[in-house]
């Protein structure tokens, strides 16, 4: 027999596959990106222009802060010292250049000047009106004033009484409102929604309203007598203790995302309430807990109607808030410098715990406004 042979088949070709050609993004839109991003830089600088303005006033001293014309940078006048004289120095347009040269004389027409790198040279005389002129001027910062600033406004003392009062009062919010929020969150009793829609009321009610009641309830209790010592910080520090509905309310959002599932699941291997929130609720509220926790400790870093009624009569009790007010109402004047280092200095831990923790305190500010 003989084989029969089978026709090959000719190999196929696979479909080219043409990739899709990338479209450029249209003109209209690049204006429109580039509008909103110089509308953001703008903004942006116009928030940050006053910070930056302290922080150049910070390295003045009090000459360069009431100079008028003075560059926005910490700078004096360039001048020359020749046979025992001084000479300000200005910047020349000579030749189409500017040069800096050194004023020797003044006259309406012309003037005189000389070469700050050959003073011993004839002096170059100038056709125009000297005053219209622009000084020279010469790098020179003062960073002394925040050496100043630490010695003078006792800064030590001020940033341990702030720090104390902040951590202590951050705790007392942190305890209270977790207790609290857990509370509204978990548990079902009667007039539940009642009583929450009370506190939540509390967010409106004016502080100045309570001033008064607040400030002779703690004279009743003799806390603001001047030989008590530390408890002075009482009416600062007890109110913590006793949660407050802005943060509750956060907590209790935040709370309402975790499902009841693991509650229950905790129940069923016998543990309680209290232990369900200790190992099962808590571990996974670090977001809202470091969020809570960073605003009472921003507001009572900056906190100064308080401490000034309370502690207005104690300045070792006193926090940074208030020292350095008292302090800007003495020198302010006489030396900006050493007050904006001051403030410059108070400034920077709250700038550092945000910046550490802006990814934990931004994912629990945007959780709690999830619905369950």
């Amino acid at each position: 027999m003989s084989a029969v042979s089978t026709p090959e088949r000719a190999p196929q070709r696979l479909p080219l596959i043409r990739r899709p050609r990338l479209r450029r993004p249209r003109l209209k839109n690049a204006r429109q990106s580039f509008l909103l991003t110089f509308i953001a830089v703008a903004l942006l600088a116009g928030f940050l222009s006053p910070l930056l303005r302290s922080v150049s006033v910070s390295i003045k001293n009090a000459q360069q802060v009431n100079t008028v014309g003075a560059p926005i940078l910490p700078s004096d006048p360039k001048r020359l010292a020749v046979n025992g004289k001084t000479y300000d120095i200005y910047q020349v347009p000579i030749d189409g250049t500017l040069r800096e040269l050194a004023l020797v004389r003044k006259g309406r027409t012309d003037a005189d000047f000389l070469d700050p790198a050959n003073p011993s040279a004839p002096p170059i005389t100038w056709q125009g009106s000297w005053r219209s002129l622009t000084p020279a001027w010469e790098l020179a910062p003062h960073p002394e004033n925040y050496v100043n600033a630490w010695n003078l406004i006792k800064f030590p003392r001020l940033l341990f009484n702030t720090i104390v009062l902040a951590l202590i009062g951050m705790v007392g919010t942190l305890i209270s409102c977790t207790l609290v929020a857990y509370g509204f969150a978990r548990f079902r009793f009667p007039g539940r929604n009642a009583l929450f829609i009370l506190l939540i009321a509390t967010i409106f009610l004016p502080a100045t309203v309570t001033i008064v009641p607040t400030y002779t309830t703690w004279v009743w209790l003799g806390m603001l007598k001047p030989e008590i010592g530390y408890l002075a910080w009482a009416p600062l520090l007890v109110p913590t203790f006793f949660a407050n509905a802005y943060d509750v309310f956060l907590m209790r959002q935040y709370f309402l995302t975790i499902p009841r599932e693991m509650d229950e699941a905790a129940a069923m291997d016998g543990a309680g309430p209290f232990r369900t929130l200790i190992s099962v609720i808590l571990p996974q509220s670090w977001p809202v807990i470091i969020a809570v926790g960073i605003f009472h400790f921003i507001y009572a870093w900056n906190d100064f109607f308080g401490p000034l009624i309370y502690l207005g009569a104690k300045p070792d009790l006193q926090p940074l808030s208030v020292g350095l007010a008292s302090f800007n109402a003495i020198r302010a004047v006489r030396e900006p410098g050493v007050v904006q280092a001051g403030t410059i200095m108070t400034l920077l831990i709250p700038v550092v715990l945000f910046v550490i923790f802006q990814r934990v305190f931004t994912r629990g500010i945007v959780i709690t406004g999830v619905e369950k």
